[in-house]
């Protein structure tokens, strides 16, 4: 068995994608909440400081407004140190105040600060703002002025960023545990969901598989409401899609072989068709070629002249039968005997059959009762007039002396709805031996060949009747025979079929 190589699967390249894209997002916002939130604190305190400033700026107005024309270095050198330790109390925050010259005016600190303040200082002579951030602590400078806006010195606030810097610690420590435990979740998460769909994928990459080796679909792998969903529904319709069109293949090449066995069928029927109807030929041909020799050496003999002459025309009369219904059956079963189907008006086709044969009838003592009724057919009227007389003529011709021949005509349905004529054919005759009655209509067979010979027989009557009738969507069978005579019944559409087809005995009509 061959081992399949190592891969990474959907579900593991996914997880990891995801992981990926989960890891970024987090450091993503990570830093831009925390630069967020840095800024927030800046922005916040440079605002508390400026307002500090602003209430130092305006206590050093009211201070000046009562020391009277005081220089601002005079000013600053006679109230700096008690304005730093006001300064410091109103604000809660350590005050350092620097005269115009920068140097130290007063603190409110236990020390005197020593910081590199000297350019922060240059930028308040300008009248600006400064800051100044050494680890944990900032200094804030800015200008302080008296009423007459002069510049009379410099405010430093000393600001401790320790717990600023603790909070943005612990912000960044809760970032990287929540981003932890987030990355984890959605990992997992995502795995089992992309594993849900892969192993859905692979149900229907088995099912593929499946089709590939002939195991079609009886229902879709999978049920949802989605576009794999869908795809399982299109795998489902596309097995029944192929199995339909193998199926229609499989009965596509029954059919093929069985129209081989036909056709070999056919062939060794036309072999034995040759050579019957060659044997029936030769048999009034023998007789009438013995007839004409009989007549060349006894030209003066007027009895056997008189013999001969009915025998030759005896014989004529059932070859030219025989070759009649031998060319008209050969037409029907290779060209297709064409036929022309219209709505006959039944009543007065069978009784004019009955009345063609009536004299023949009565010749061999037979009695032709009919019993009748209205009603329409959808036959060829030549073809139907040829079924009926061949079947009177023979219900007559293998009858007993005395005997009588019933024709009758019934309409019925069949359990589709379907309307049917039955055309029936009664003669207390001889009947057909059971042995017999599976075979009298193969082209060719006779129940007997002495009573064949006796009433012209050639095989070929039945054979062509069941054709004809076959050929008008009807069927033909031997209902019944005993010695009390035997049945026969033609079964033909009352209208028009949607399709004309051979009706086999055990789809057609059920007959009493």
């Amino acid at each position: 068995m061959r081992r399949r190589p190592w891969r990474l699967g959907l579900k593991w390249k996914a997880a990891v994608m995801l992981a990926l894209l989960l890891a970024a997002v987090i450091m993503v916002l990570s830093f831009l909440v925390l630069a967020g939130i840095r800024d927030d604190q800046r922005d916040r305190l440079e605002q508390t400081l400026a307002r500090e400033a602003e209430a130092a700026n305006l206590r050093i107005r009211q201070e000046a407004m009562t020391s009277g024309s005081l220089s601002p270095d005079d000013f600053m050198e006679r109230s700096g140190q008690r304005l730093a330790v006001d300064l410091g109390a109103q604000s809660g925050l350590p005050v350092t105040l620097y005269k115009p010259d920068g140097t130290l005016a007063g603190t409110s600190l236990p020390f005197q600060p020593k910081a590199g303040v000297k350019d922060a200082l240059a930028h308040t002579a300008q009248g600006q703002s400064a800051y100044i951030t050494e680890g944990d602590r900032m200094l804030y400078l800015a200008p302080l002025y008296n009423a007459d806006d002069r510049q009379v010195g410099t405010i430093q606030l000393h600001v401790s960023l320790a717990e600023q810097h603790a909070f943005y610690a612990r912000i960044q420590r809760l970032f990287w545990v929540t981003g932890v435990l987030v990355l984890a979740a959605g990992f997992l998460l995502g795995f089992l969901y992309v594993w849900r769909q892969a192993h859905v994928i692979g149900r229907l990459n088995q099912a593929a598989q499946r089709i590939g080796e002939g195991q079609y679909l009886s229902e879709p792998i999978v049920r949802r409401a989605d576009e794999l969903g869908e795809l399982a529904q299109g795998i489902y319709e596309m097995s029944g899609r192929i199995s339909s069109s193998l199926t229609q293949l499989t009965e596509e090449k029954s059919k093929l072989l069985e129209a081989v066995v036909r056709l070999q069928e056919l062939e060794q029927q036309q072999k034995q068709f040759i050579g019957n109807i060659s044997h029936e030929l030769k048999t009034p041909l023998t007789s009438i070629l013995a007839y004409a020799d009989l007549l060349d050496m006894y030209r003066d003999d007027p009895v056997l002249l008189d013999e001969a002459g009915k025998q030759i025309g005896k014989e004529a009369e059932r070859l030219y039968g025989l070759v009649e219904k031998a060319l008209k059956l050969s037409s029907m079963d290779v060209y297709e005997f064409e036929t022309h189907a219209i709505s006959v008006s039944l009543l007065p086709l069978l009784q004019e059959a009955a009345a063609r044969l009536q004299a023949k009838a009565e010749r061999y003592g037979i009695e032709l009762v009919t019993t009748l009724k209205q009603g329409s057919v959808w036959a060829d009227p030549d073809n139907l007039m040829h079924i009926v007389l061949n079947l009177l003529d023979n219900a007559i011709k293998y009858n007993k002396p005395g005997g009588k021949v019933l024709l009758s005509n019934e309409a019925i349905q069949d359990r589709g709805g379907q309307g049917w004529m039955n055309i029936t054919f009664r003669d207390t005759g001889i009947g057909i031996p059971e042995e017999a009655r599976a075979q009298i209509f193969d082209p060719f067979y006779t129940v007997s060949s002495d009573r064949s010979r006796a009433h012209g027989g050639t095989g070929l009557g039945l054979p062509l009747v069941k054709g004809l009738a076959e050929k008008q969507g009807g069927t033909v069978e031997l209902a019944g025979s005993g010695p009390e005579g035997s049945v026969f019944v033609i079964t033909l559409p009352l209208r028009q079929p949607e399709r004309l087809e051979i009706i086999s005995a055990r789809n057609g009509p059920d007959l009493e």
